[in-house]
């Protein structure tokens, strides 16, 4: 069984940066894709950002630039590094951890609030 846990979030102002990590047990992090994923009241849980097994990324077009998603495989951990933060921004983001095939495994959530 994998556990996935999210932290990072917190409130910034408006233009601010945060990084979120996500870290995933197990010996097998390698092998997931990774994704960040956000939510917001009365809305569907959206994608953010993955990253393969091999590095390759891929980013919603109301992230793109802004935002960064990286793997560390010797420490088990995802990072989504927000800069230029929006209001909109704010949301509970949610990580998971995917192998093809089989239902990802997913963090309980940190919340980001974008606020002066």
């Amino acid at each position: 069984q994998v556990q996935v846990v999210e932290s990072g979030g917190g409130l910034v102002q408006p233009g601010g940066s945060l990084r979120l990590s996500c870290f995933a047990s197990g010996s097998g992090f390698s092998s997931y894709a990774m994704g960040w994923y956000r939510q917001t009241p009365g809305k569907r849980r959206e994608l953010v950002a993955t990253i393969t097994r091999g590095g390759d990324t891929a980013y919603a077009t109301s992230v793109k630039g802004r935002f960064t998603i990286s793997r560390d495989n010797a420490k088990n951990t995802a990072y989504l590094q927000m800069n230029s933060l929006k209001p909109e921004d704010t949301a509970i983001y949610f990580c998971n951890a995917a192998l093809a095939g089989e239902i990802p495994y997913w963090g309980q959530g940190t919340q980001v609030v974008v606020s002066s």
